[in-house]
């Protein structure tokens, strides 16, 4: 019951959050290409019953879409990463690198989540391994799909792309993806398999 009501208050909260930050967007067509993947995300709460997913993996999945959607203002304008800038007296707007991070974090964490599951893999060097492989691609793909956006645009891919004049930007997302997918399957780990043995202990009790 404690993890249903979480749930629900973490869906909530990110339906508000999509929901105001679509009232008046800085451009409705970079707002719906920042916010799809909040959509498809919400696609993993319809296996909630069939294939519930751990505590942990519900909480980075719902920080993750409420990272996205605060990008709706475009990386280059979001109020957080200016106050970022500030503080480190850096000469561009960070948060986009705070949504690549979690662009590794996140799948790392989803294809460990579901590699152990499904019997594919154990826990070990080989199943870490393997879900920041996965990580990687993901992040890969997605650099792909702002290229094509950017072909298909022109210049009005700016703020999608948000590369803020950095000619290396590409590649540092990869990077900061790595290091989020590196966190997944070492510092996340452990507390990830604790909670994959209580549902498990769970279900056969049930």
């Amino acid at each position: 019951m404690q993890d249903k009501t979480l749930y629900a208050t973490l869906g909530l909260a990110v339906l508000l959050a999509l929901i105001a930050s679509g009232i008046d967007p800085h451009n409705r067509a970079t707002w719906l290409l920042e916010v799809a993947p909040v959509l498809i995300a919400a696609l993993l709460l319809l296996s909630y019953r069939r294939f519930p997913l751990t505590r942990l993996l519900y909480v980075l999945i719902a920080v993750h879409a409420l990272a996205l959607i605060l990008r709706a203002y475009t990386y280059a304008r979001v109020p957080a990463g200016f106050w970022v800038q500030d503080w480190l007296a850096l000469s561009r707007n960070p948060y986009d690198k705070l949504g690549h991070f979690m662009q590794g974090l996140v799948p790392a964490l989803l294809a460990r989540e579901i590699l152990q599951r499904l019997g594919f893999l154990k826990p070990g060097a080989m199943l870490g391994f393997l879900s920041v492989c996965v990580a990687l691609a993901f992040s890969a793909f997605y650099e792909l799909i702002e290229w094509w956006v950017a072909l298909i645009a022109g210049q009005g891919a700016g703020d999608f792309l948000g590369t803020q004049g950095d000619p290396w930007d590409t590649q540092s997302h990869m990077l900061i993806a790595l290091l989020g997918a590196l966190l997944s399957a070492t510092g996340l780990a452990g507390l990830q398999d604790r909670q994959i043995a209580r549902q498990a202990k769970s279900g056969a009790a049930g």
